[in-house]
Formats: structure tokens, sequence, C-alpha cells
């Protein structure tokens, strides 16, 4: 078995974690602080792609002789340029996994921030289709990187009790982001030059300074090196992330337990390799409901219906949609608008995800986005040439984001980081992200077909088609996503194998696993750390 921290021979239930201090706060703000480039990065281009000098540039238009109303990329430009990014986040996501375990959590994300530059480089020196394209594929690969491990580094430093606010923040950065995105576009739209849309894709290298350049001075995650079987590492991050000496109680005992959960899941998940590595994400039962691979399931799946709600279709694709509704006289200031709205309601989740929960969150969110869409659909079709009726659209449009805002925005994220056991947390994290950008792919590739004038030209009836999948939504949350509020990321694994999934929110931890080893047991693990402790001890 491998060495762990243990100075008693037992473990209270309410004892395995030190209180809450304004530096954990801190550090795990400062660590969300990376939703803010990938909210950035998703939102700038919608803006972007409604600019005149923009649009002049890839299609050759005259903006002096053509009509405002034909100044507009085709759909399958908006297709590809919006795409592009989403597929490079899906590979970068996936090799994010392996690099994580390899090297760590933090140098993982701060390789992610140098490719993201790298890529906002060549988007910002192009000046046709093709080199635009390279760096966005480029800057996909490094939102993937940092998309996937900073949701497993926060669940993993952050404490039990504010673990879900904590990563909301997460969310509410995203929301930061694509307000701030909002703002240059809207700043930038009039220019006459390539300032115009330069400007927007050159800031997204501010954000990923900041994150890069911040993550020197924050440690790495603990059971990373718990993983890696350095406990001396360990035992002095965990310090100082709780704010506690090395050898305080809180810290020994939370430290014993995530080595015993890495040991009990270790034995059930042997990794002799590489590729049994992954194979591991993989292994169980479907019908066991803590099998890995019901876990990786759930994992992707709920990625995959957080797209599915359609919250997309107005980052991405709001202004020019806007546009060609011909309704609105200033959709660049609607876009803006939208961006506000999201900001505003995210932090509704801070105290809600605590309060009531993940699994109430997600089911009343649901409901609340299928009755939006609904509505929006069939005032748009039913008074589709009524001024009033757009009115009453843009309205149940922002409290249909409100709702997502509230509980899918953060909820997805938090569940995703908090149910995977440690042996395959970086993998299962870094599969379920990348589900999240395949489908926001999917998404980006066909709403420009669905809803361009030049297409499908569905318009506000696009809205059925993500209310009926804000309704597999609902149906999705009620009968798979557990309740995981107040517990450890070990006591997670411990619920999911004792409970099902809609009796979840009623389990409480009862014993730890360093409690349930025998006392041969705890004495070689008791060695082992006492060994170490000679080494680290401050």
């Amino acid at each position: 078995m491998p060495g762990g921290a243990i100075l008693s021979t037992s473990i209270a239930v309410d004892r395995v974690e030190a209180p809450i201090t304004f530096k954990a706060y801190l550090m795990c703000a400062f660590a969300a602080f990376g939703g803010i480039f990938f909210g950035y990065d998703s939102g700038y281009i919608s803006g972007v792609m409604g600019m005149q000098y923009f649009v002049a540039l890839l299609t050759g238009l005259d903006p002096d002789t053509t009509p405002i109303a034909q100044f507009t990329l085709p759909s399958w430009k908006k297709s590809a340029i919006t795409s592009i990014l989403s597929a490079g986040t899906f590979f970068g996501a996936l090799m994010a996994g392996d690099f994580a375990d390899y090297v760590g959590r933090r140098p993982t994300i701060i390789f992610g921030c140098i490719v993201l530059m790298v890529g906002v480089a060549l988007q910002t020196a192009s000046a046709g289709f093709g080199l635009l394209l390279a760096g966005r594929l480029v800057a996909g690969f490094g939102v993937g990187y940092v998309s996937a491990i900073i949701i497993l580094y926060m669940s993993e430093i952050a404490p039990r009790k504010v673990r879900g606010a904590i990563v909301s923040g997460y969310q509410f950065c995203i929301t930061v982001g694509l307000l701030i995105a909002s703002c240059v576009d809207y700043g930038t739209q009039n220019r006459i030059d390539s300032g115009s849309y330069r400007i927007p894709i050159a800031l997204q290298m501010f954000w990923a300074l900041v994150l890069g350049i911040g993550l020197f001075f924050l440690p790495e995650s603990p059971r990373y090196f718990v993983k890696k079987d350095k406990l001396d590492k360990a035992v002095v991050v965990l310090a100082k992330l709780r704010g506690q000496p090395c050898d305080s109680d809180y810290v020994q005992q939370e430290l014993a337990e995530i080595v015993a959960n890495n040991d009990y899941e270790s034995r059930l998940i042997p990794q002799n390799n590489y590729f049994e590595s992954w194979f591991a994400c993989f292994r169980g039962n479907l019908r066991d409901r803590s099998s890995n691979l019901r876990r990786t399931i759930l994992g992707t799946s709920i990625q995959m219906m957080q797209q599915w709600t359609g919250i997309n279709f107005i980052f991405y694709f709001g202004t020019t949609f806007f546009q060609e509704l011909g309704t609105i006289s200033d959709p660049f200031l609607m876009s803006l608008i939208t961006s506000l709205v999201n900001v505003c309601s995210t932090p509704i989740s801070f105290w809600t995800i605590e309060k009531f929960g993940r699994r109430p969150l997600m089911i009343w969110g649901a409901l609340g986005m299928l009755l939006c869409e609904f509505v929006i659909a069939i005032v748009g079709v039913i008074y589709k040439d009524n001024p009033s009726a757009f009115k009453a659209m843009i309205s149940f449009i922002c409290i249909y984001i409100f709702f997502f805002a509230s509980t899918w925005g953060p909820g997805a994220w938090v569940v995703t980081g908090e149910i995977f056991p440690l042996p395959i947390r970086s993998r299962g994290v870094a599969l379920s992200v990348a589900s999240n950008w395949l489908w926001n792919c999917v998404i980006a590739v066909i709403t420009p077909y669905m809803v361009g004038t030049d297409q499908g030209n569905l318009g506000p009836r696009v809205f059925f088609i993500w209310g009926s999948l804000c309704t597999v939504c609902l149906v999705y949350a009620y009968f798979l996503i557990p309740e995981t509020k107040g517990l450890t990321l070990e006591q997670v694994d411990r619920m999911l194998e004792e409970c099902a999934t809609r009796a979840s929110s009623k389990w409480v931890p009862h014993s730890t696993l360093t409690t349930d080893f025998d006392l041969t047991e705890k004495s070689a693990v008791l060695e082992t750390i006492e060994h170490k402790e000679e080494k680290i001890h401050v």
C-alpha cells in the first residue's frame, strides 16, 4: 500500500478537512480567472463576424456600395470560423489529461496559456481566411488544455464546503469574458481599418499572460502528488492550501483520507501501462452505479447536455442572428445586454449551489429554460411581424439566459469535477470537457445552416429545437445527476458506491476509508509517513 499520513488510528467524518481560510478563497478565485479567456475567446467572434471591415476582408464586398442587409458572411464561412476553435479545444482537452498526470495540473495550464498566445498571434497577423482558421485552431488547443485542467485543479484544491461555489466562479469568469468581448466588439465595430477585428483578437493575450504568470505563484494540487506517491510534497502543499502547519491534525487527517482513497481505487483500477490508464475510464458494468464506465458516461453526457441547452447559439451567433431578423436597430448592443444578463445571473449560483445542492438546480434550471425557449419559438412564429412580440422574445431570451447562468452553466462544471476517482480523474475530466467541445463544435457547424438566410432560415423556429433538447436535459437531470453537496471528493466516491442517484441527497458520510483499514495496514502507513516527515518537518 502507498504511504500515507495518519497520526491516529481513526478519523472523525467531520474532521477530514481544515476550516476554510481567506487564503484558500483567493487561490481558488485566481484559478477561476482561466474562465475569462475561455469566455472571451468564445465570445469575441460573434461580434467580429458582423463587422463590415472583417466581412469585406473575407468576401471582397465593397462597404460603400453593398447594402447593409447583404453585408454578411456566407453560412459556410461562419460555420468554419466558429467551429474550428471548438475542434482544436476537443483535441486539446483530450491531450491535457495525459499532461496533467505526467507533469502536473499547474504546468499543464501554463502550457495551455502559451499555446493560446501562439494561436492569438497568428489570428492577429491574419489578413485572410486561411491564417485566421489556422490561428483559431492553434488557440483552440490552448483553450482545451486550460478548460479541461482548470476544473480538475480547482476541484482538487478547493475546500469541500465551498467547492461548488468556487468552481461556479469559473463559470462566472466565463460570463465576464463574454461580456468583455461584447464590450470590445461594441467599441471597435465602426472602425474602418483592421483594428476593428485585430484589437478584439489581440486582447486575448492579456488574459493568458495574467493566468500563466499568476499560476507560477500557486501550489500544485496535493492529489497530484499523492497519485505520484510524493507525500512529502503533498503534505507541504496541503498545509499551504489549508493555512495550517504541516503537523496539524487537520492536514494529516485530510491527507490520510486522500491517500487511503487513492490506494483503495488503485486496487480496483490497476493501471500497468498508458493504454490501460485510458481503458480504465471505461471499465465496469453500466448497471453498476459506481463503475468507471458509468461515471465517464455521466461526465461526458452532462457536458453534452450543457451544450444542448442552446446557450452558445446566443453567444456565438447572437449578433448575426439579430442582424438577420432585421427588427433590432443595434444588434451589437443587444449582444452586450445578453452578456450582461449572463454575468449578473451567475453569482446567484455561488449561494444556491451550496444551499440547495447541484441536483435541484439542474432540474429546475432545465425546466425554466425549456419553458422560455418554447415561448420564444411560439411568439416568434405566430407574431413574427409584431414589434411588441420581438420585445417579448428578447425578454424571454434574457430570462432563459438567467436560468442557464444560475443553474446548468456552473452546475455542469461542478459535477464534472467531483464524480471521478483519483486514479482516472484527470482523464475522466479531460474526456468530459472534450465532450463539451465536441458538441460545441457540432452546434457551431450546423447552426449557421439552420438559421442562415441563405440556408435553412429557421429564424425564431430554431428555439423549438433548443426547447426540445432542454426537455431531454430535464429528464436526464432527474434520473442521472447525483447530489454531491458538502462532500469531500473521497466521500463522493463512497456515496456513488452506496446509494442510487435519486436518493443521493439523503446520503451522509458514516465512516472514512482510513477507519476501514485493519491495524496492520495502519501501522505500515504510519511508519511510512513518519519516515517522510523527518524530511519535510517545518
